[in-house]
């Protein structure tokens, strides 16, 4: 999923419309669309108030580790192994996200 499919799926997520994106980040409705069109190639600065319109922090991560770092994003950050239950430890987002 390239990171422009990844904005448009949290403002669907999200519930929010483009028009809705648009007036928290500051932009137009219409470049808006654009940008999740395809249509426009917009500024670094555009992206990231888009992203942070819809509650998201933009990381760079090393390209070696990619697919590690979302599969780890992807189980709630619990480590292989890791047991499961009432008495398992906190995942390592849980504990970030206090």
């Amino acid at each position: 999923m390239s990171f422009m499919e990844s904005l448009v799926a949290a403002r669907k997520d999200a519930a929010m419309t483009q028009a809705e994106l648009a007036d928290r980040a500051g932009l137009s409705r219409m470049t808006v669309q654009k940008m999740e069109s395809g249509a426009l190639d917009p500024r670094m600065s555009t992206v990231l108030e888009t992203a942070r319109a819809l509650g998201l922090e933009p990381m760079l991560v090393p390209a070696s580790l990619r697919q590690e770092v979302e599969s780890f994003l992807r189980s709630g950050g619990k480590y292989l192994a890791q047991p499961s239950g009432v008495s398992a430890p906190p995942s390592i987002v849980e504990t970030l996200a206090r």
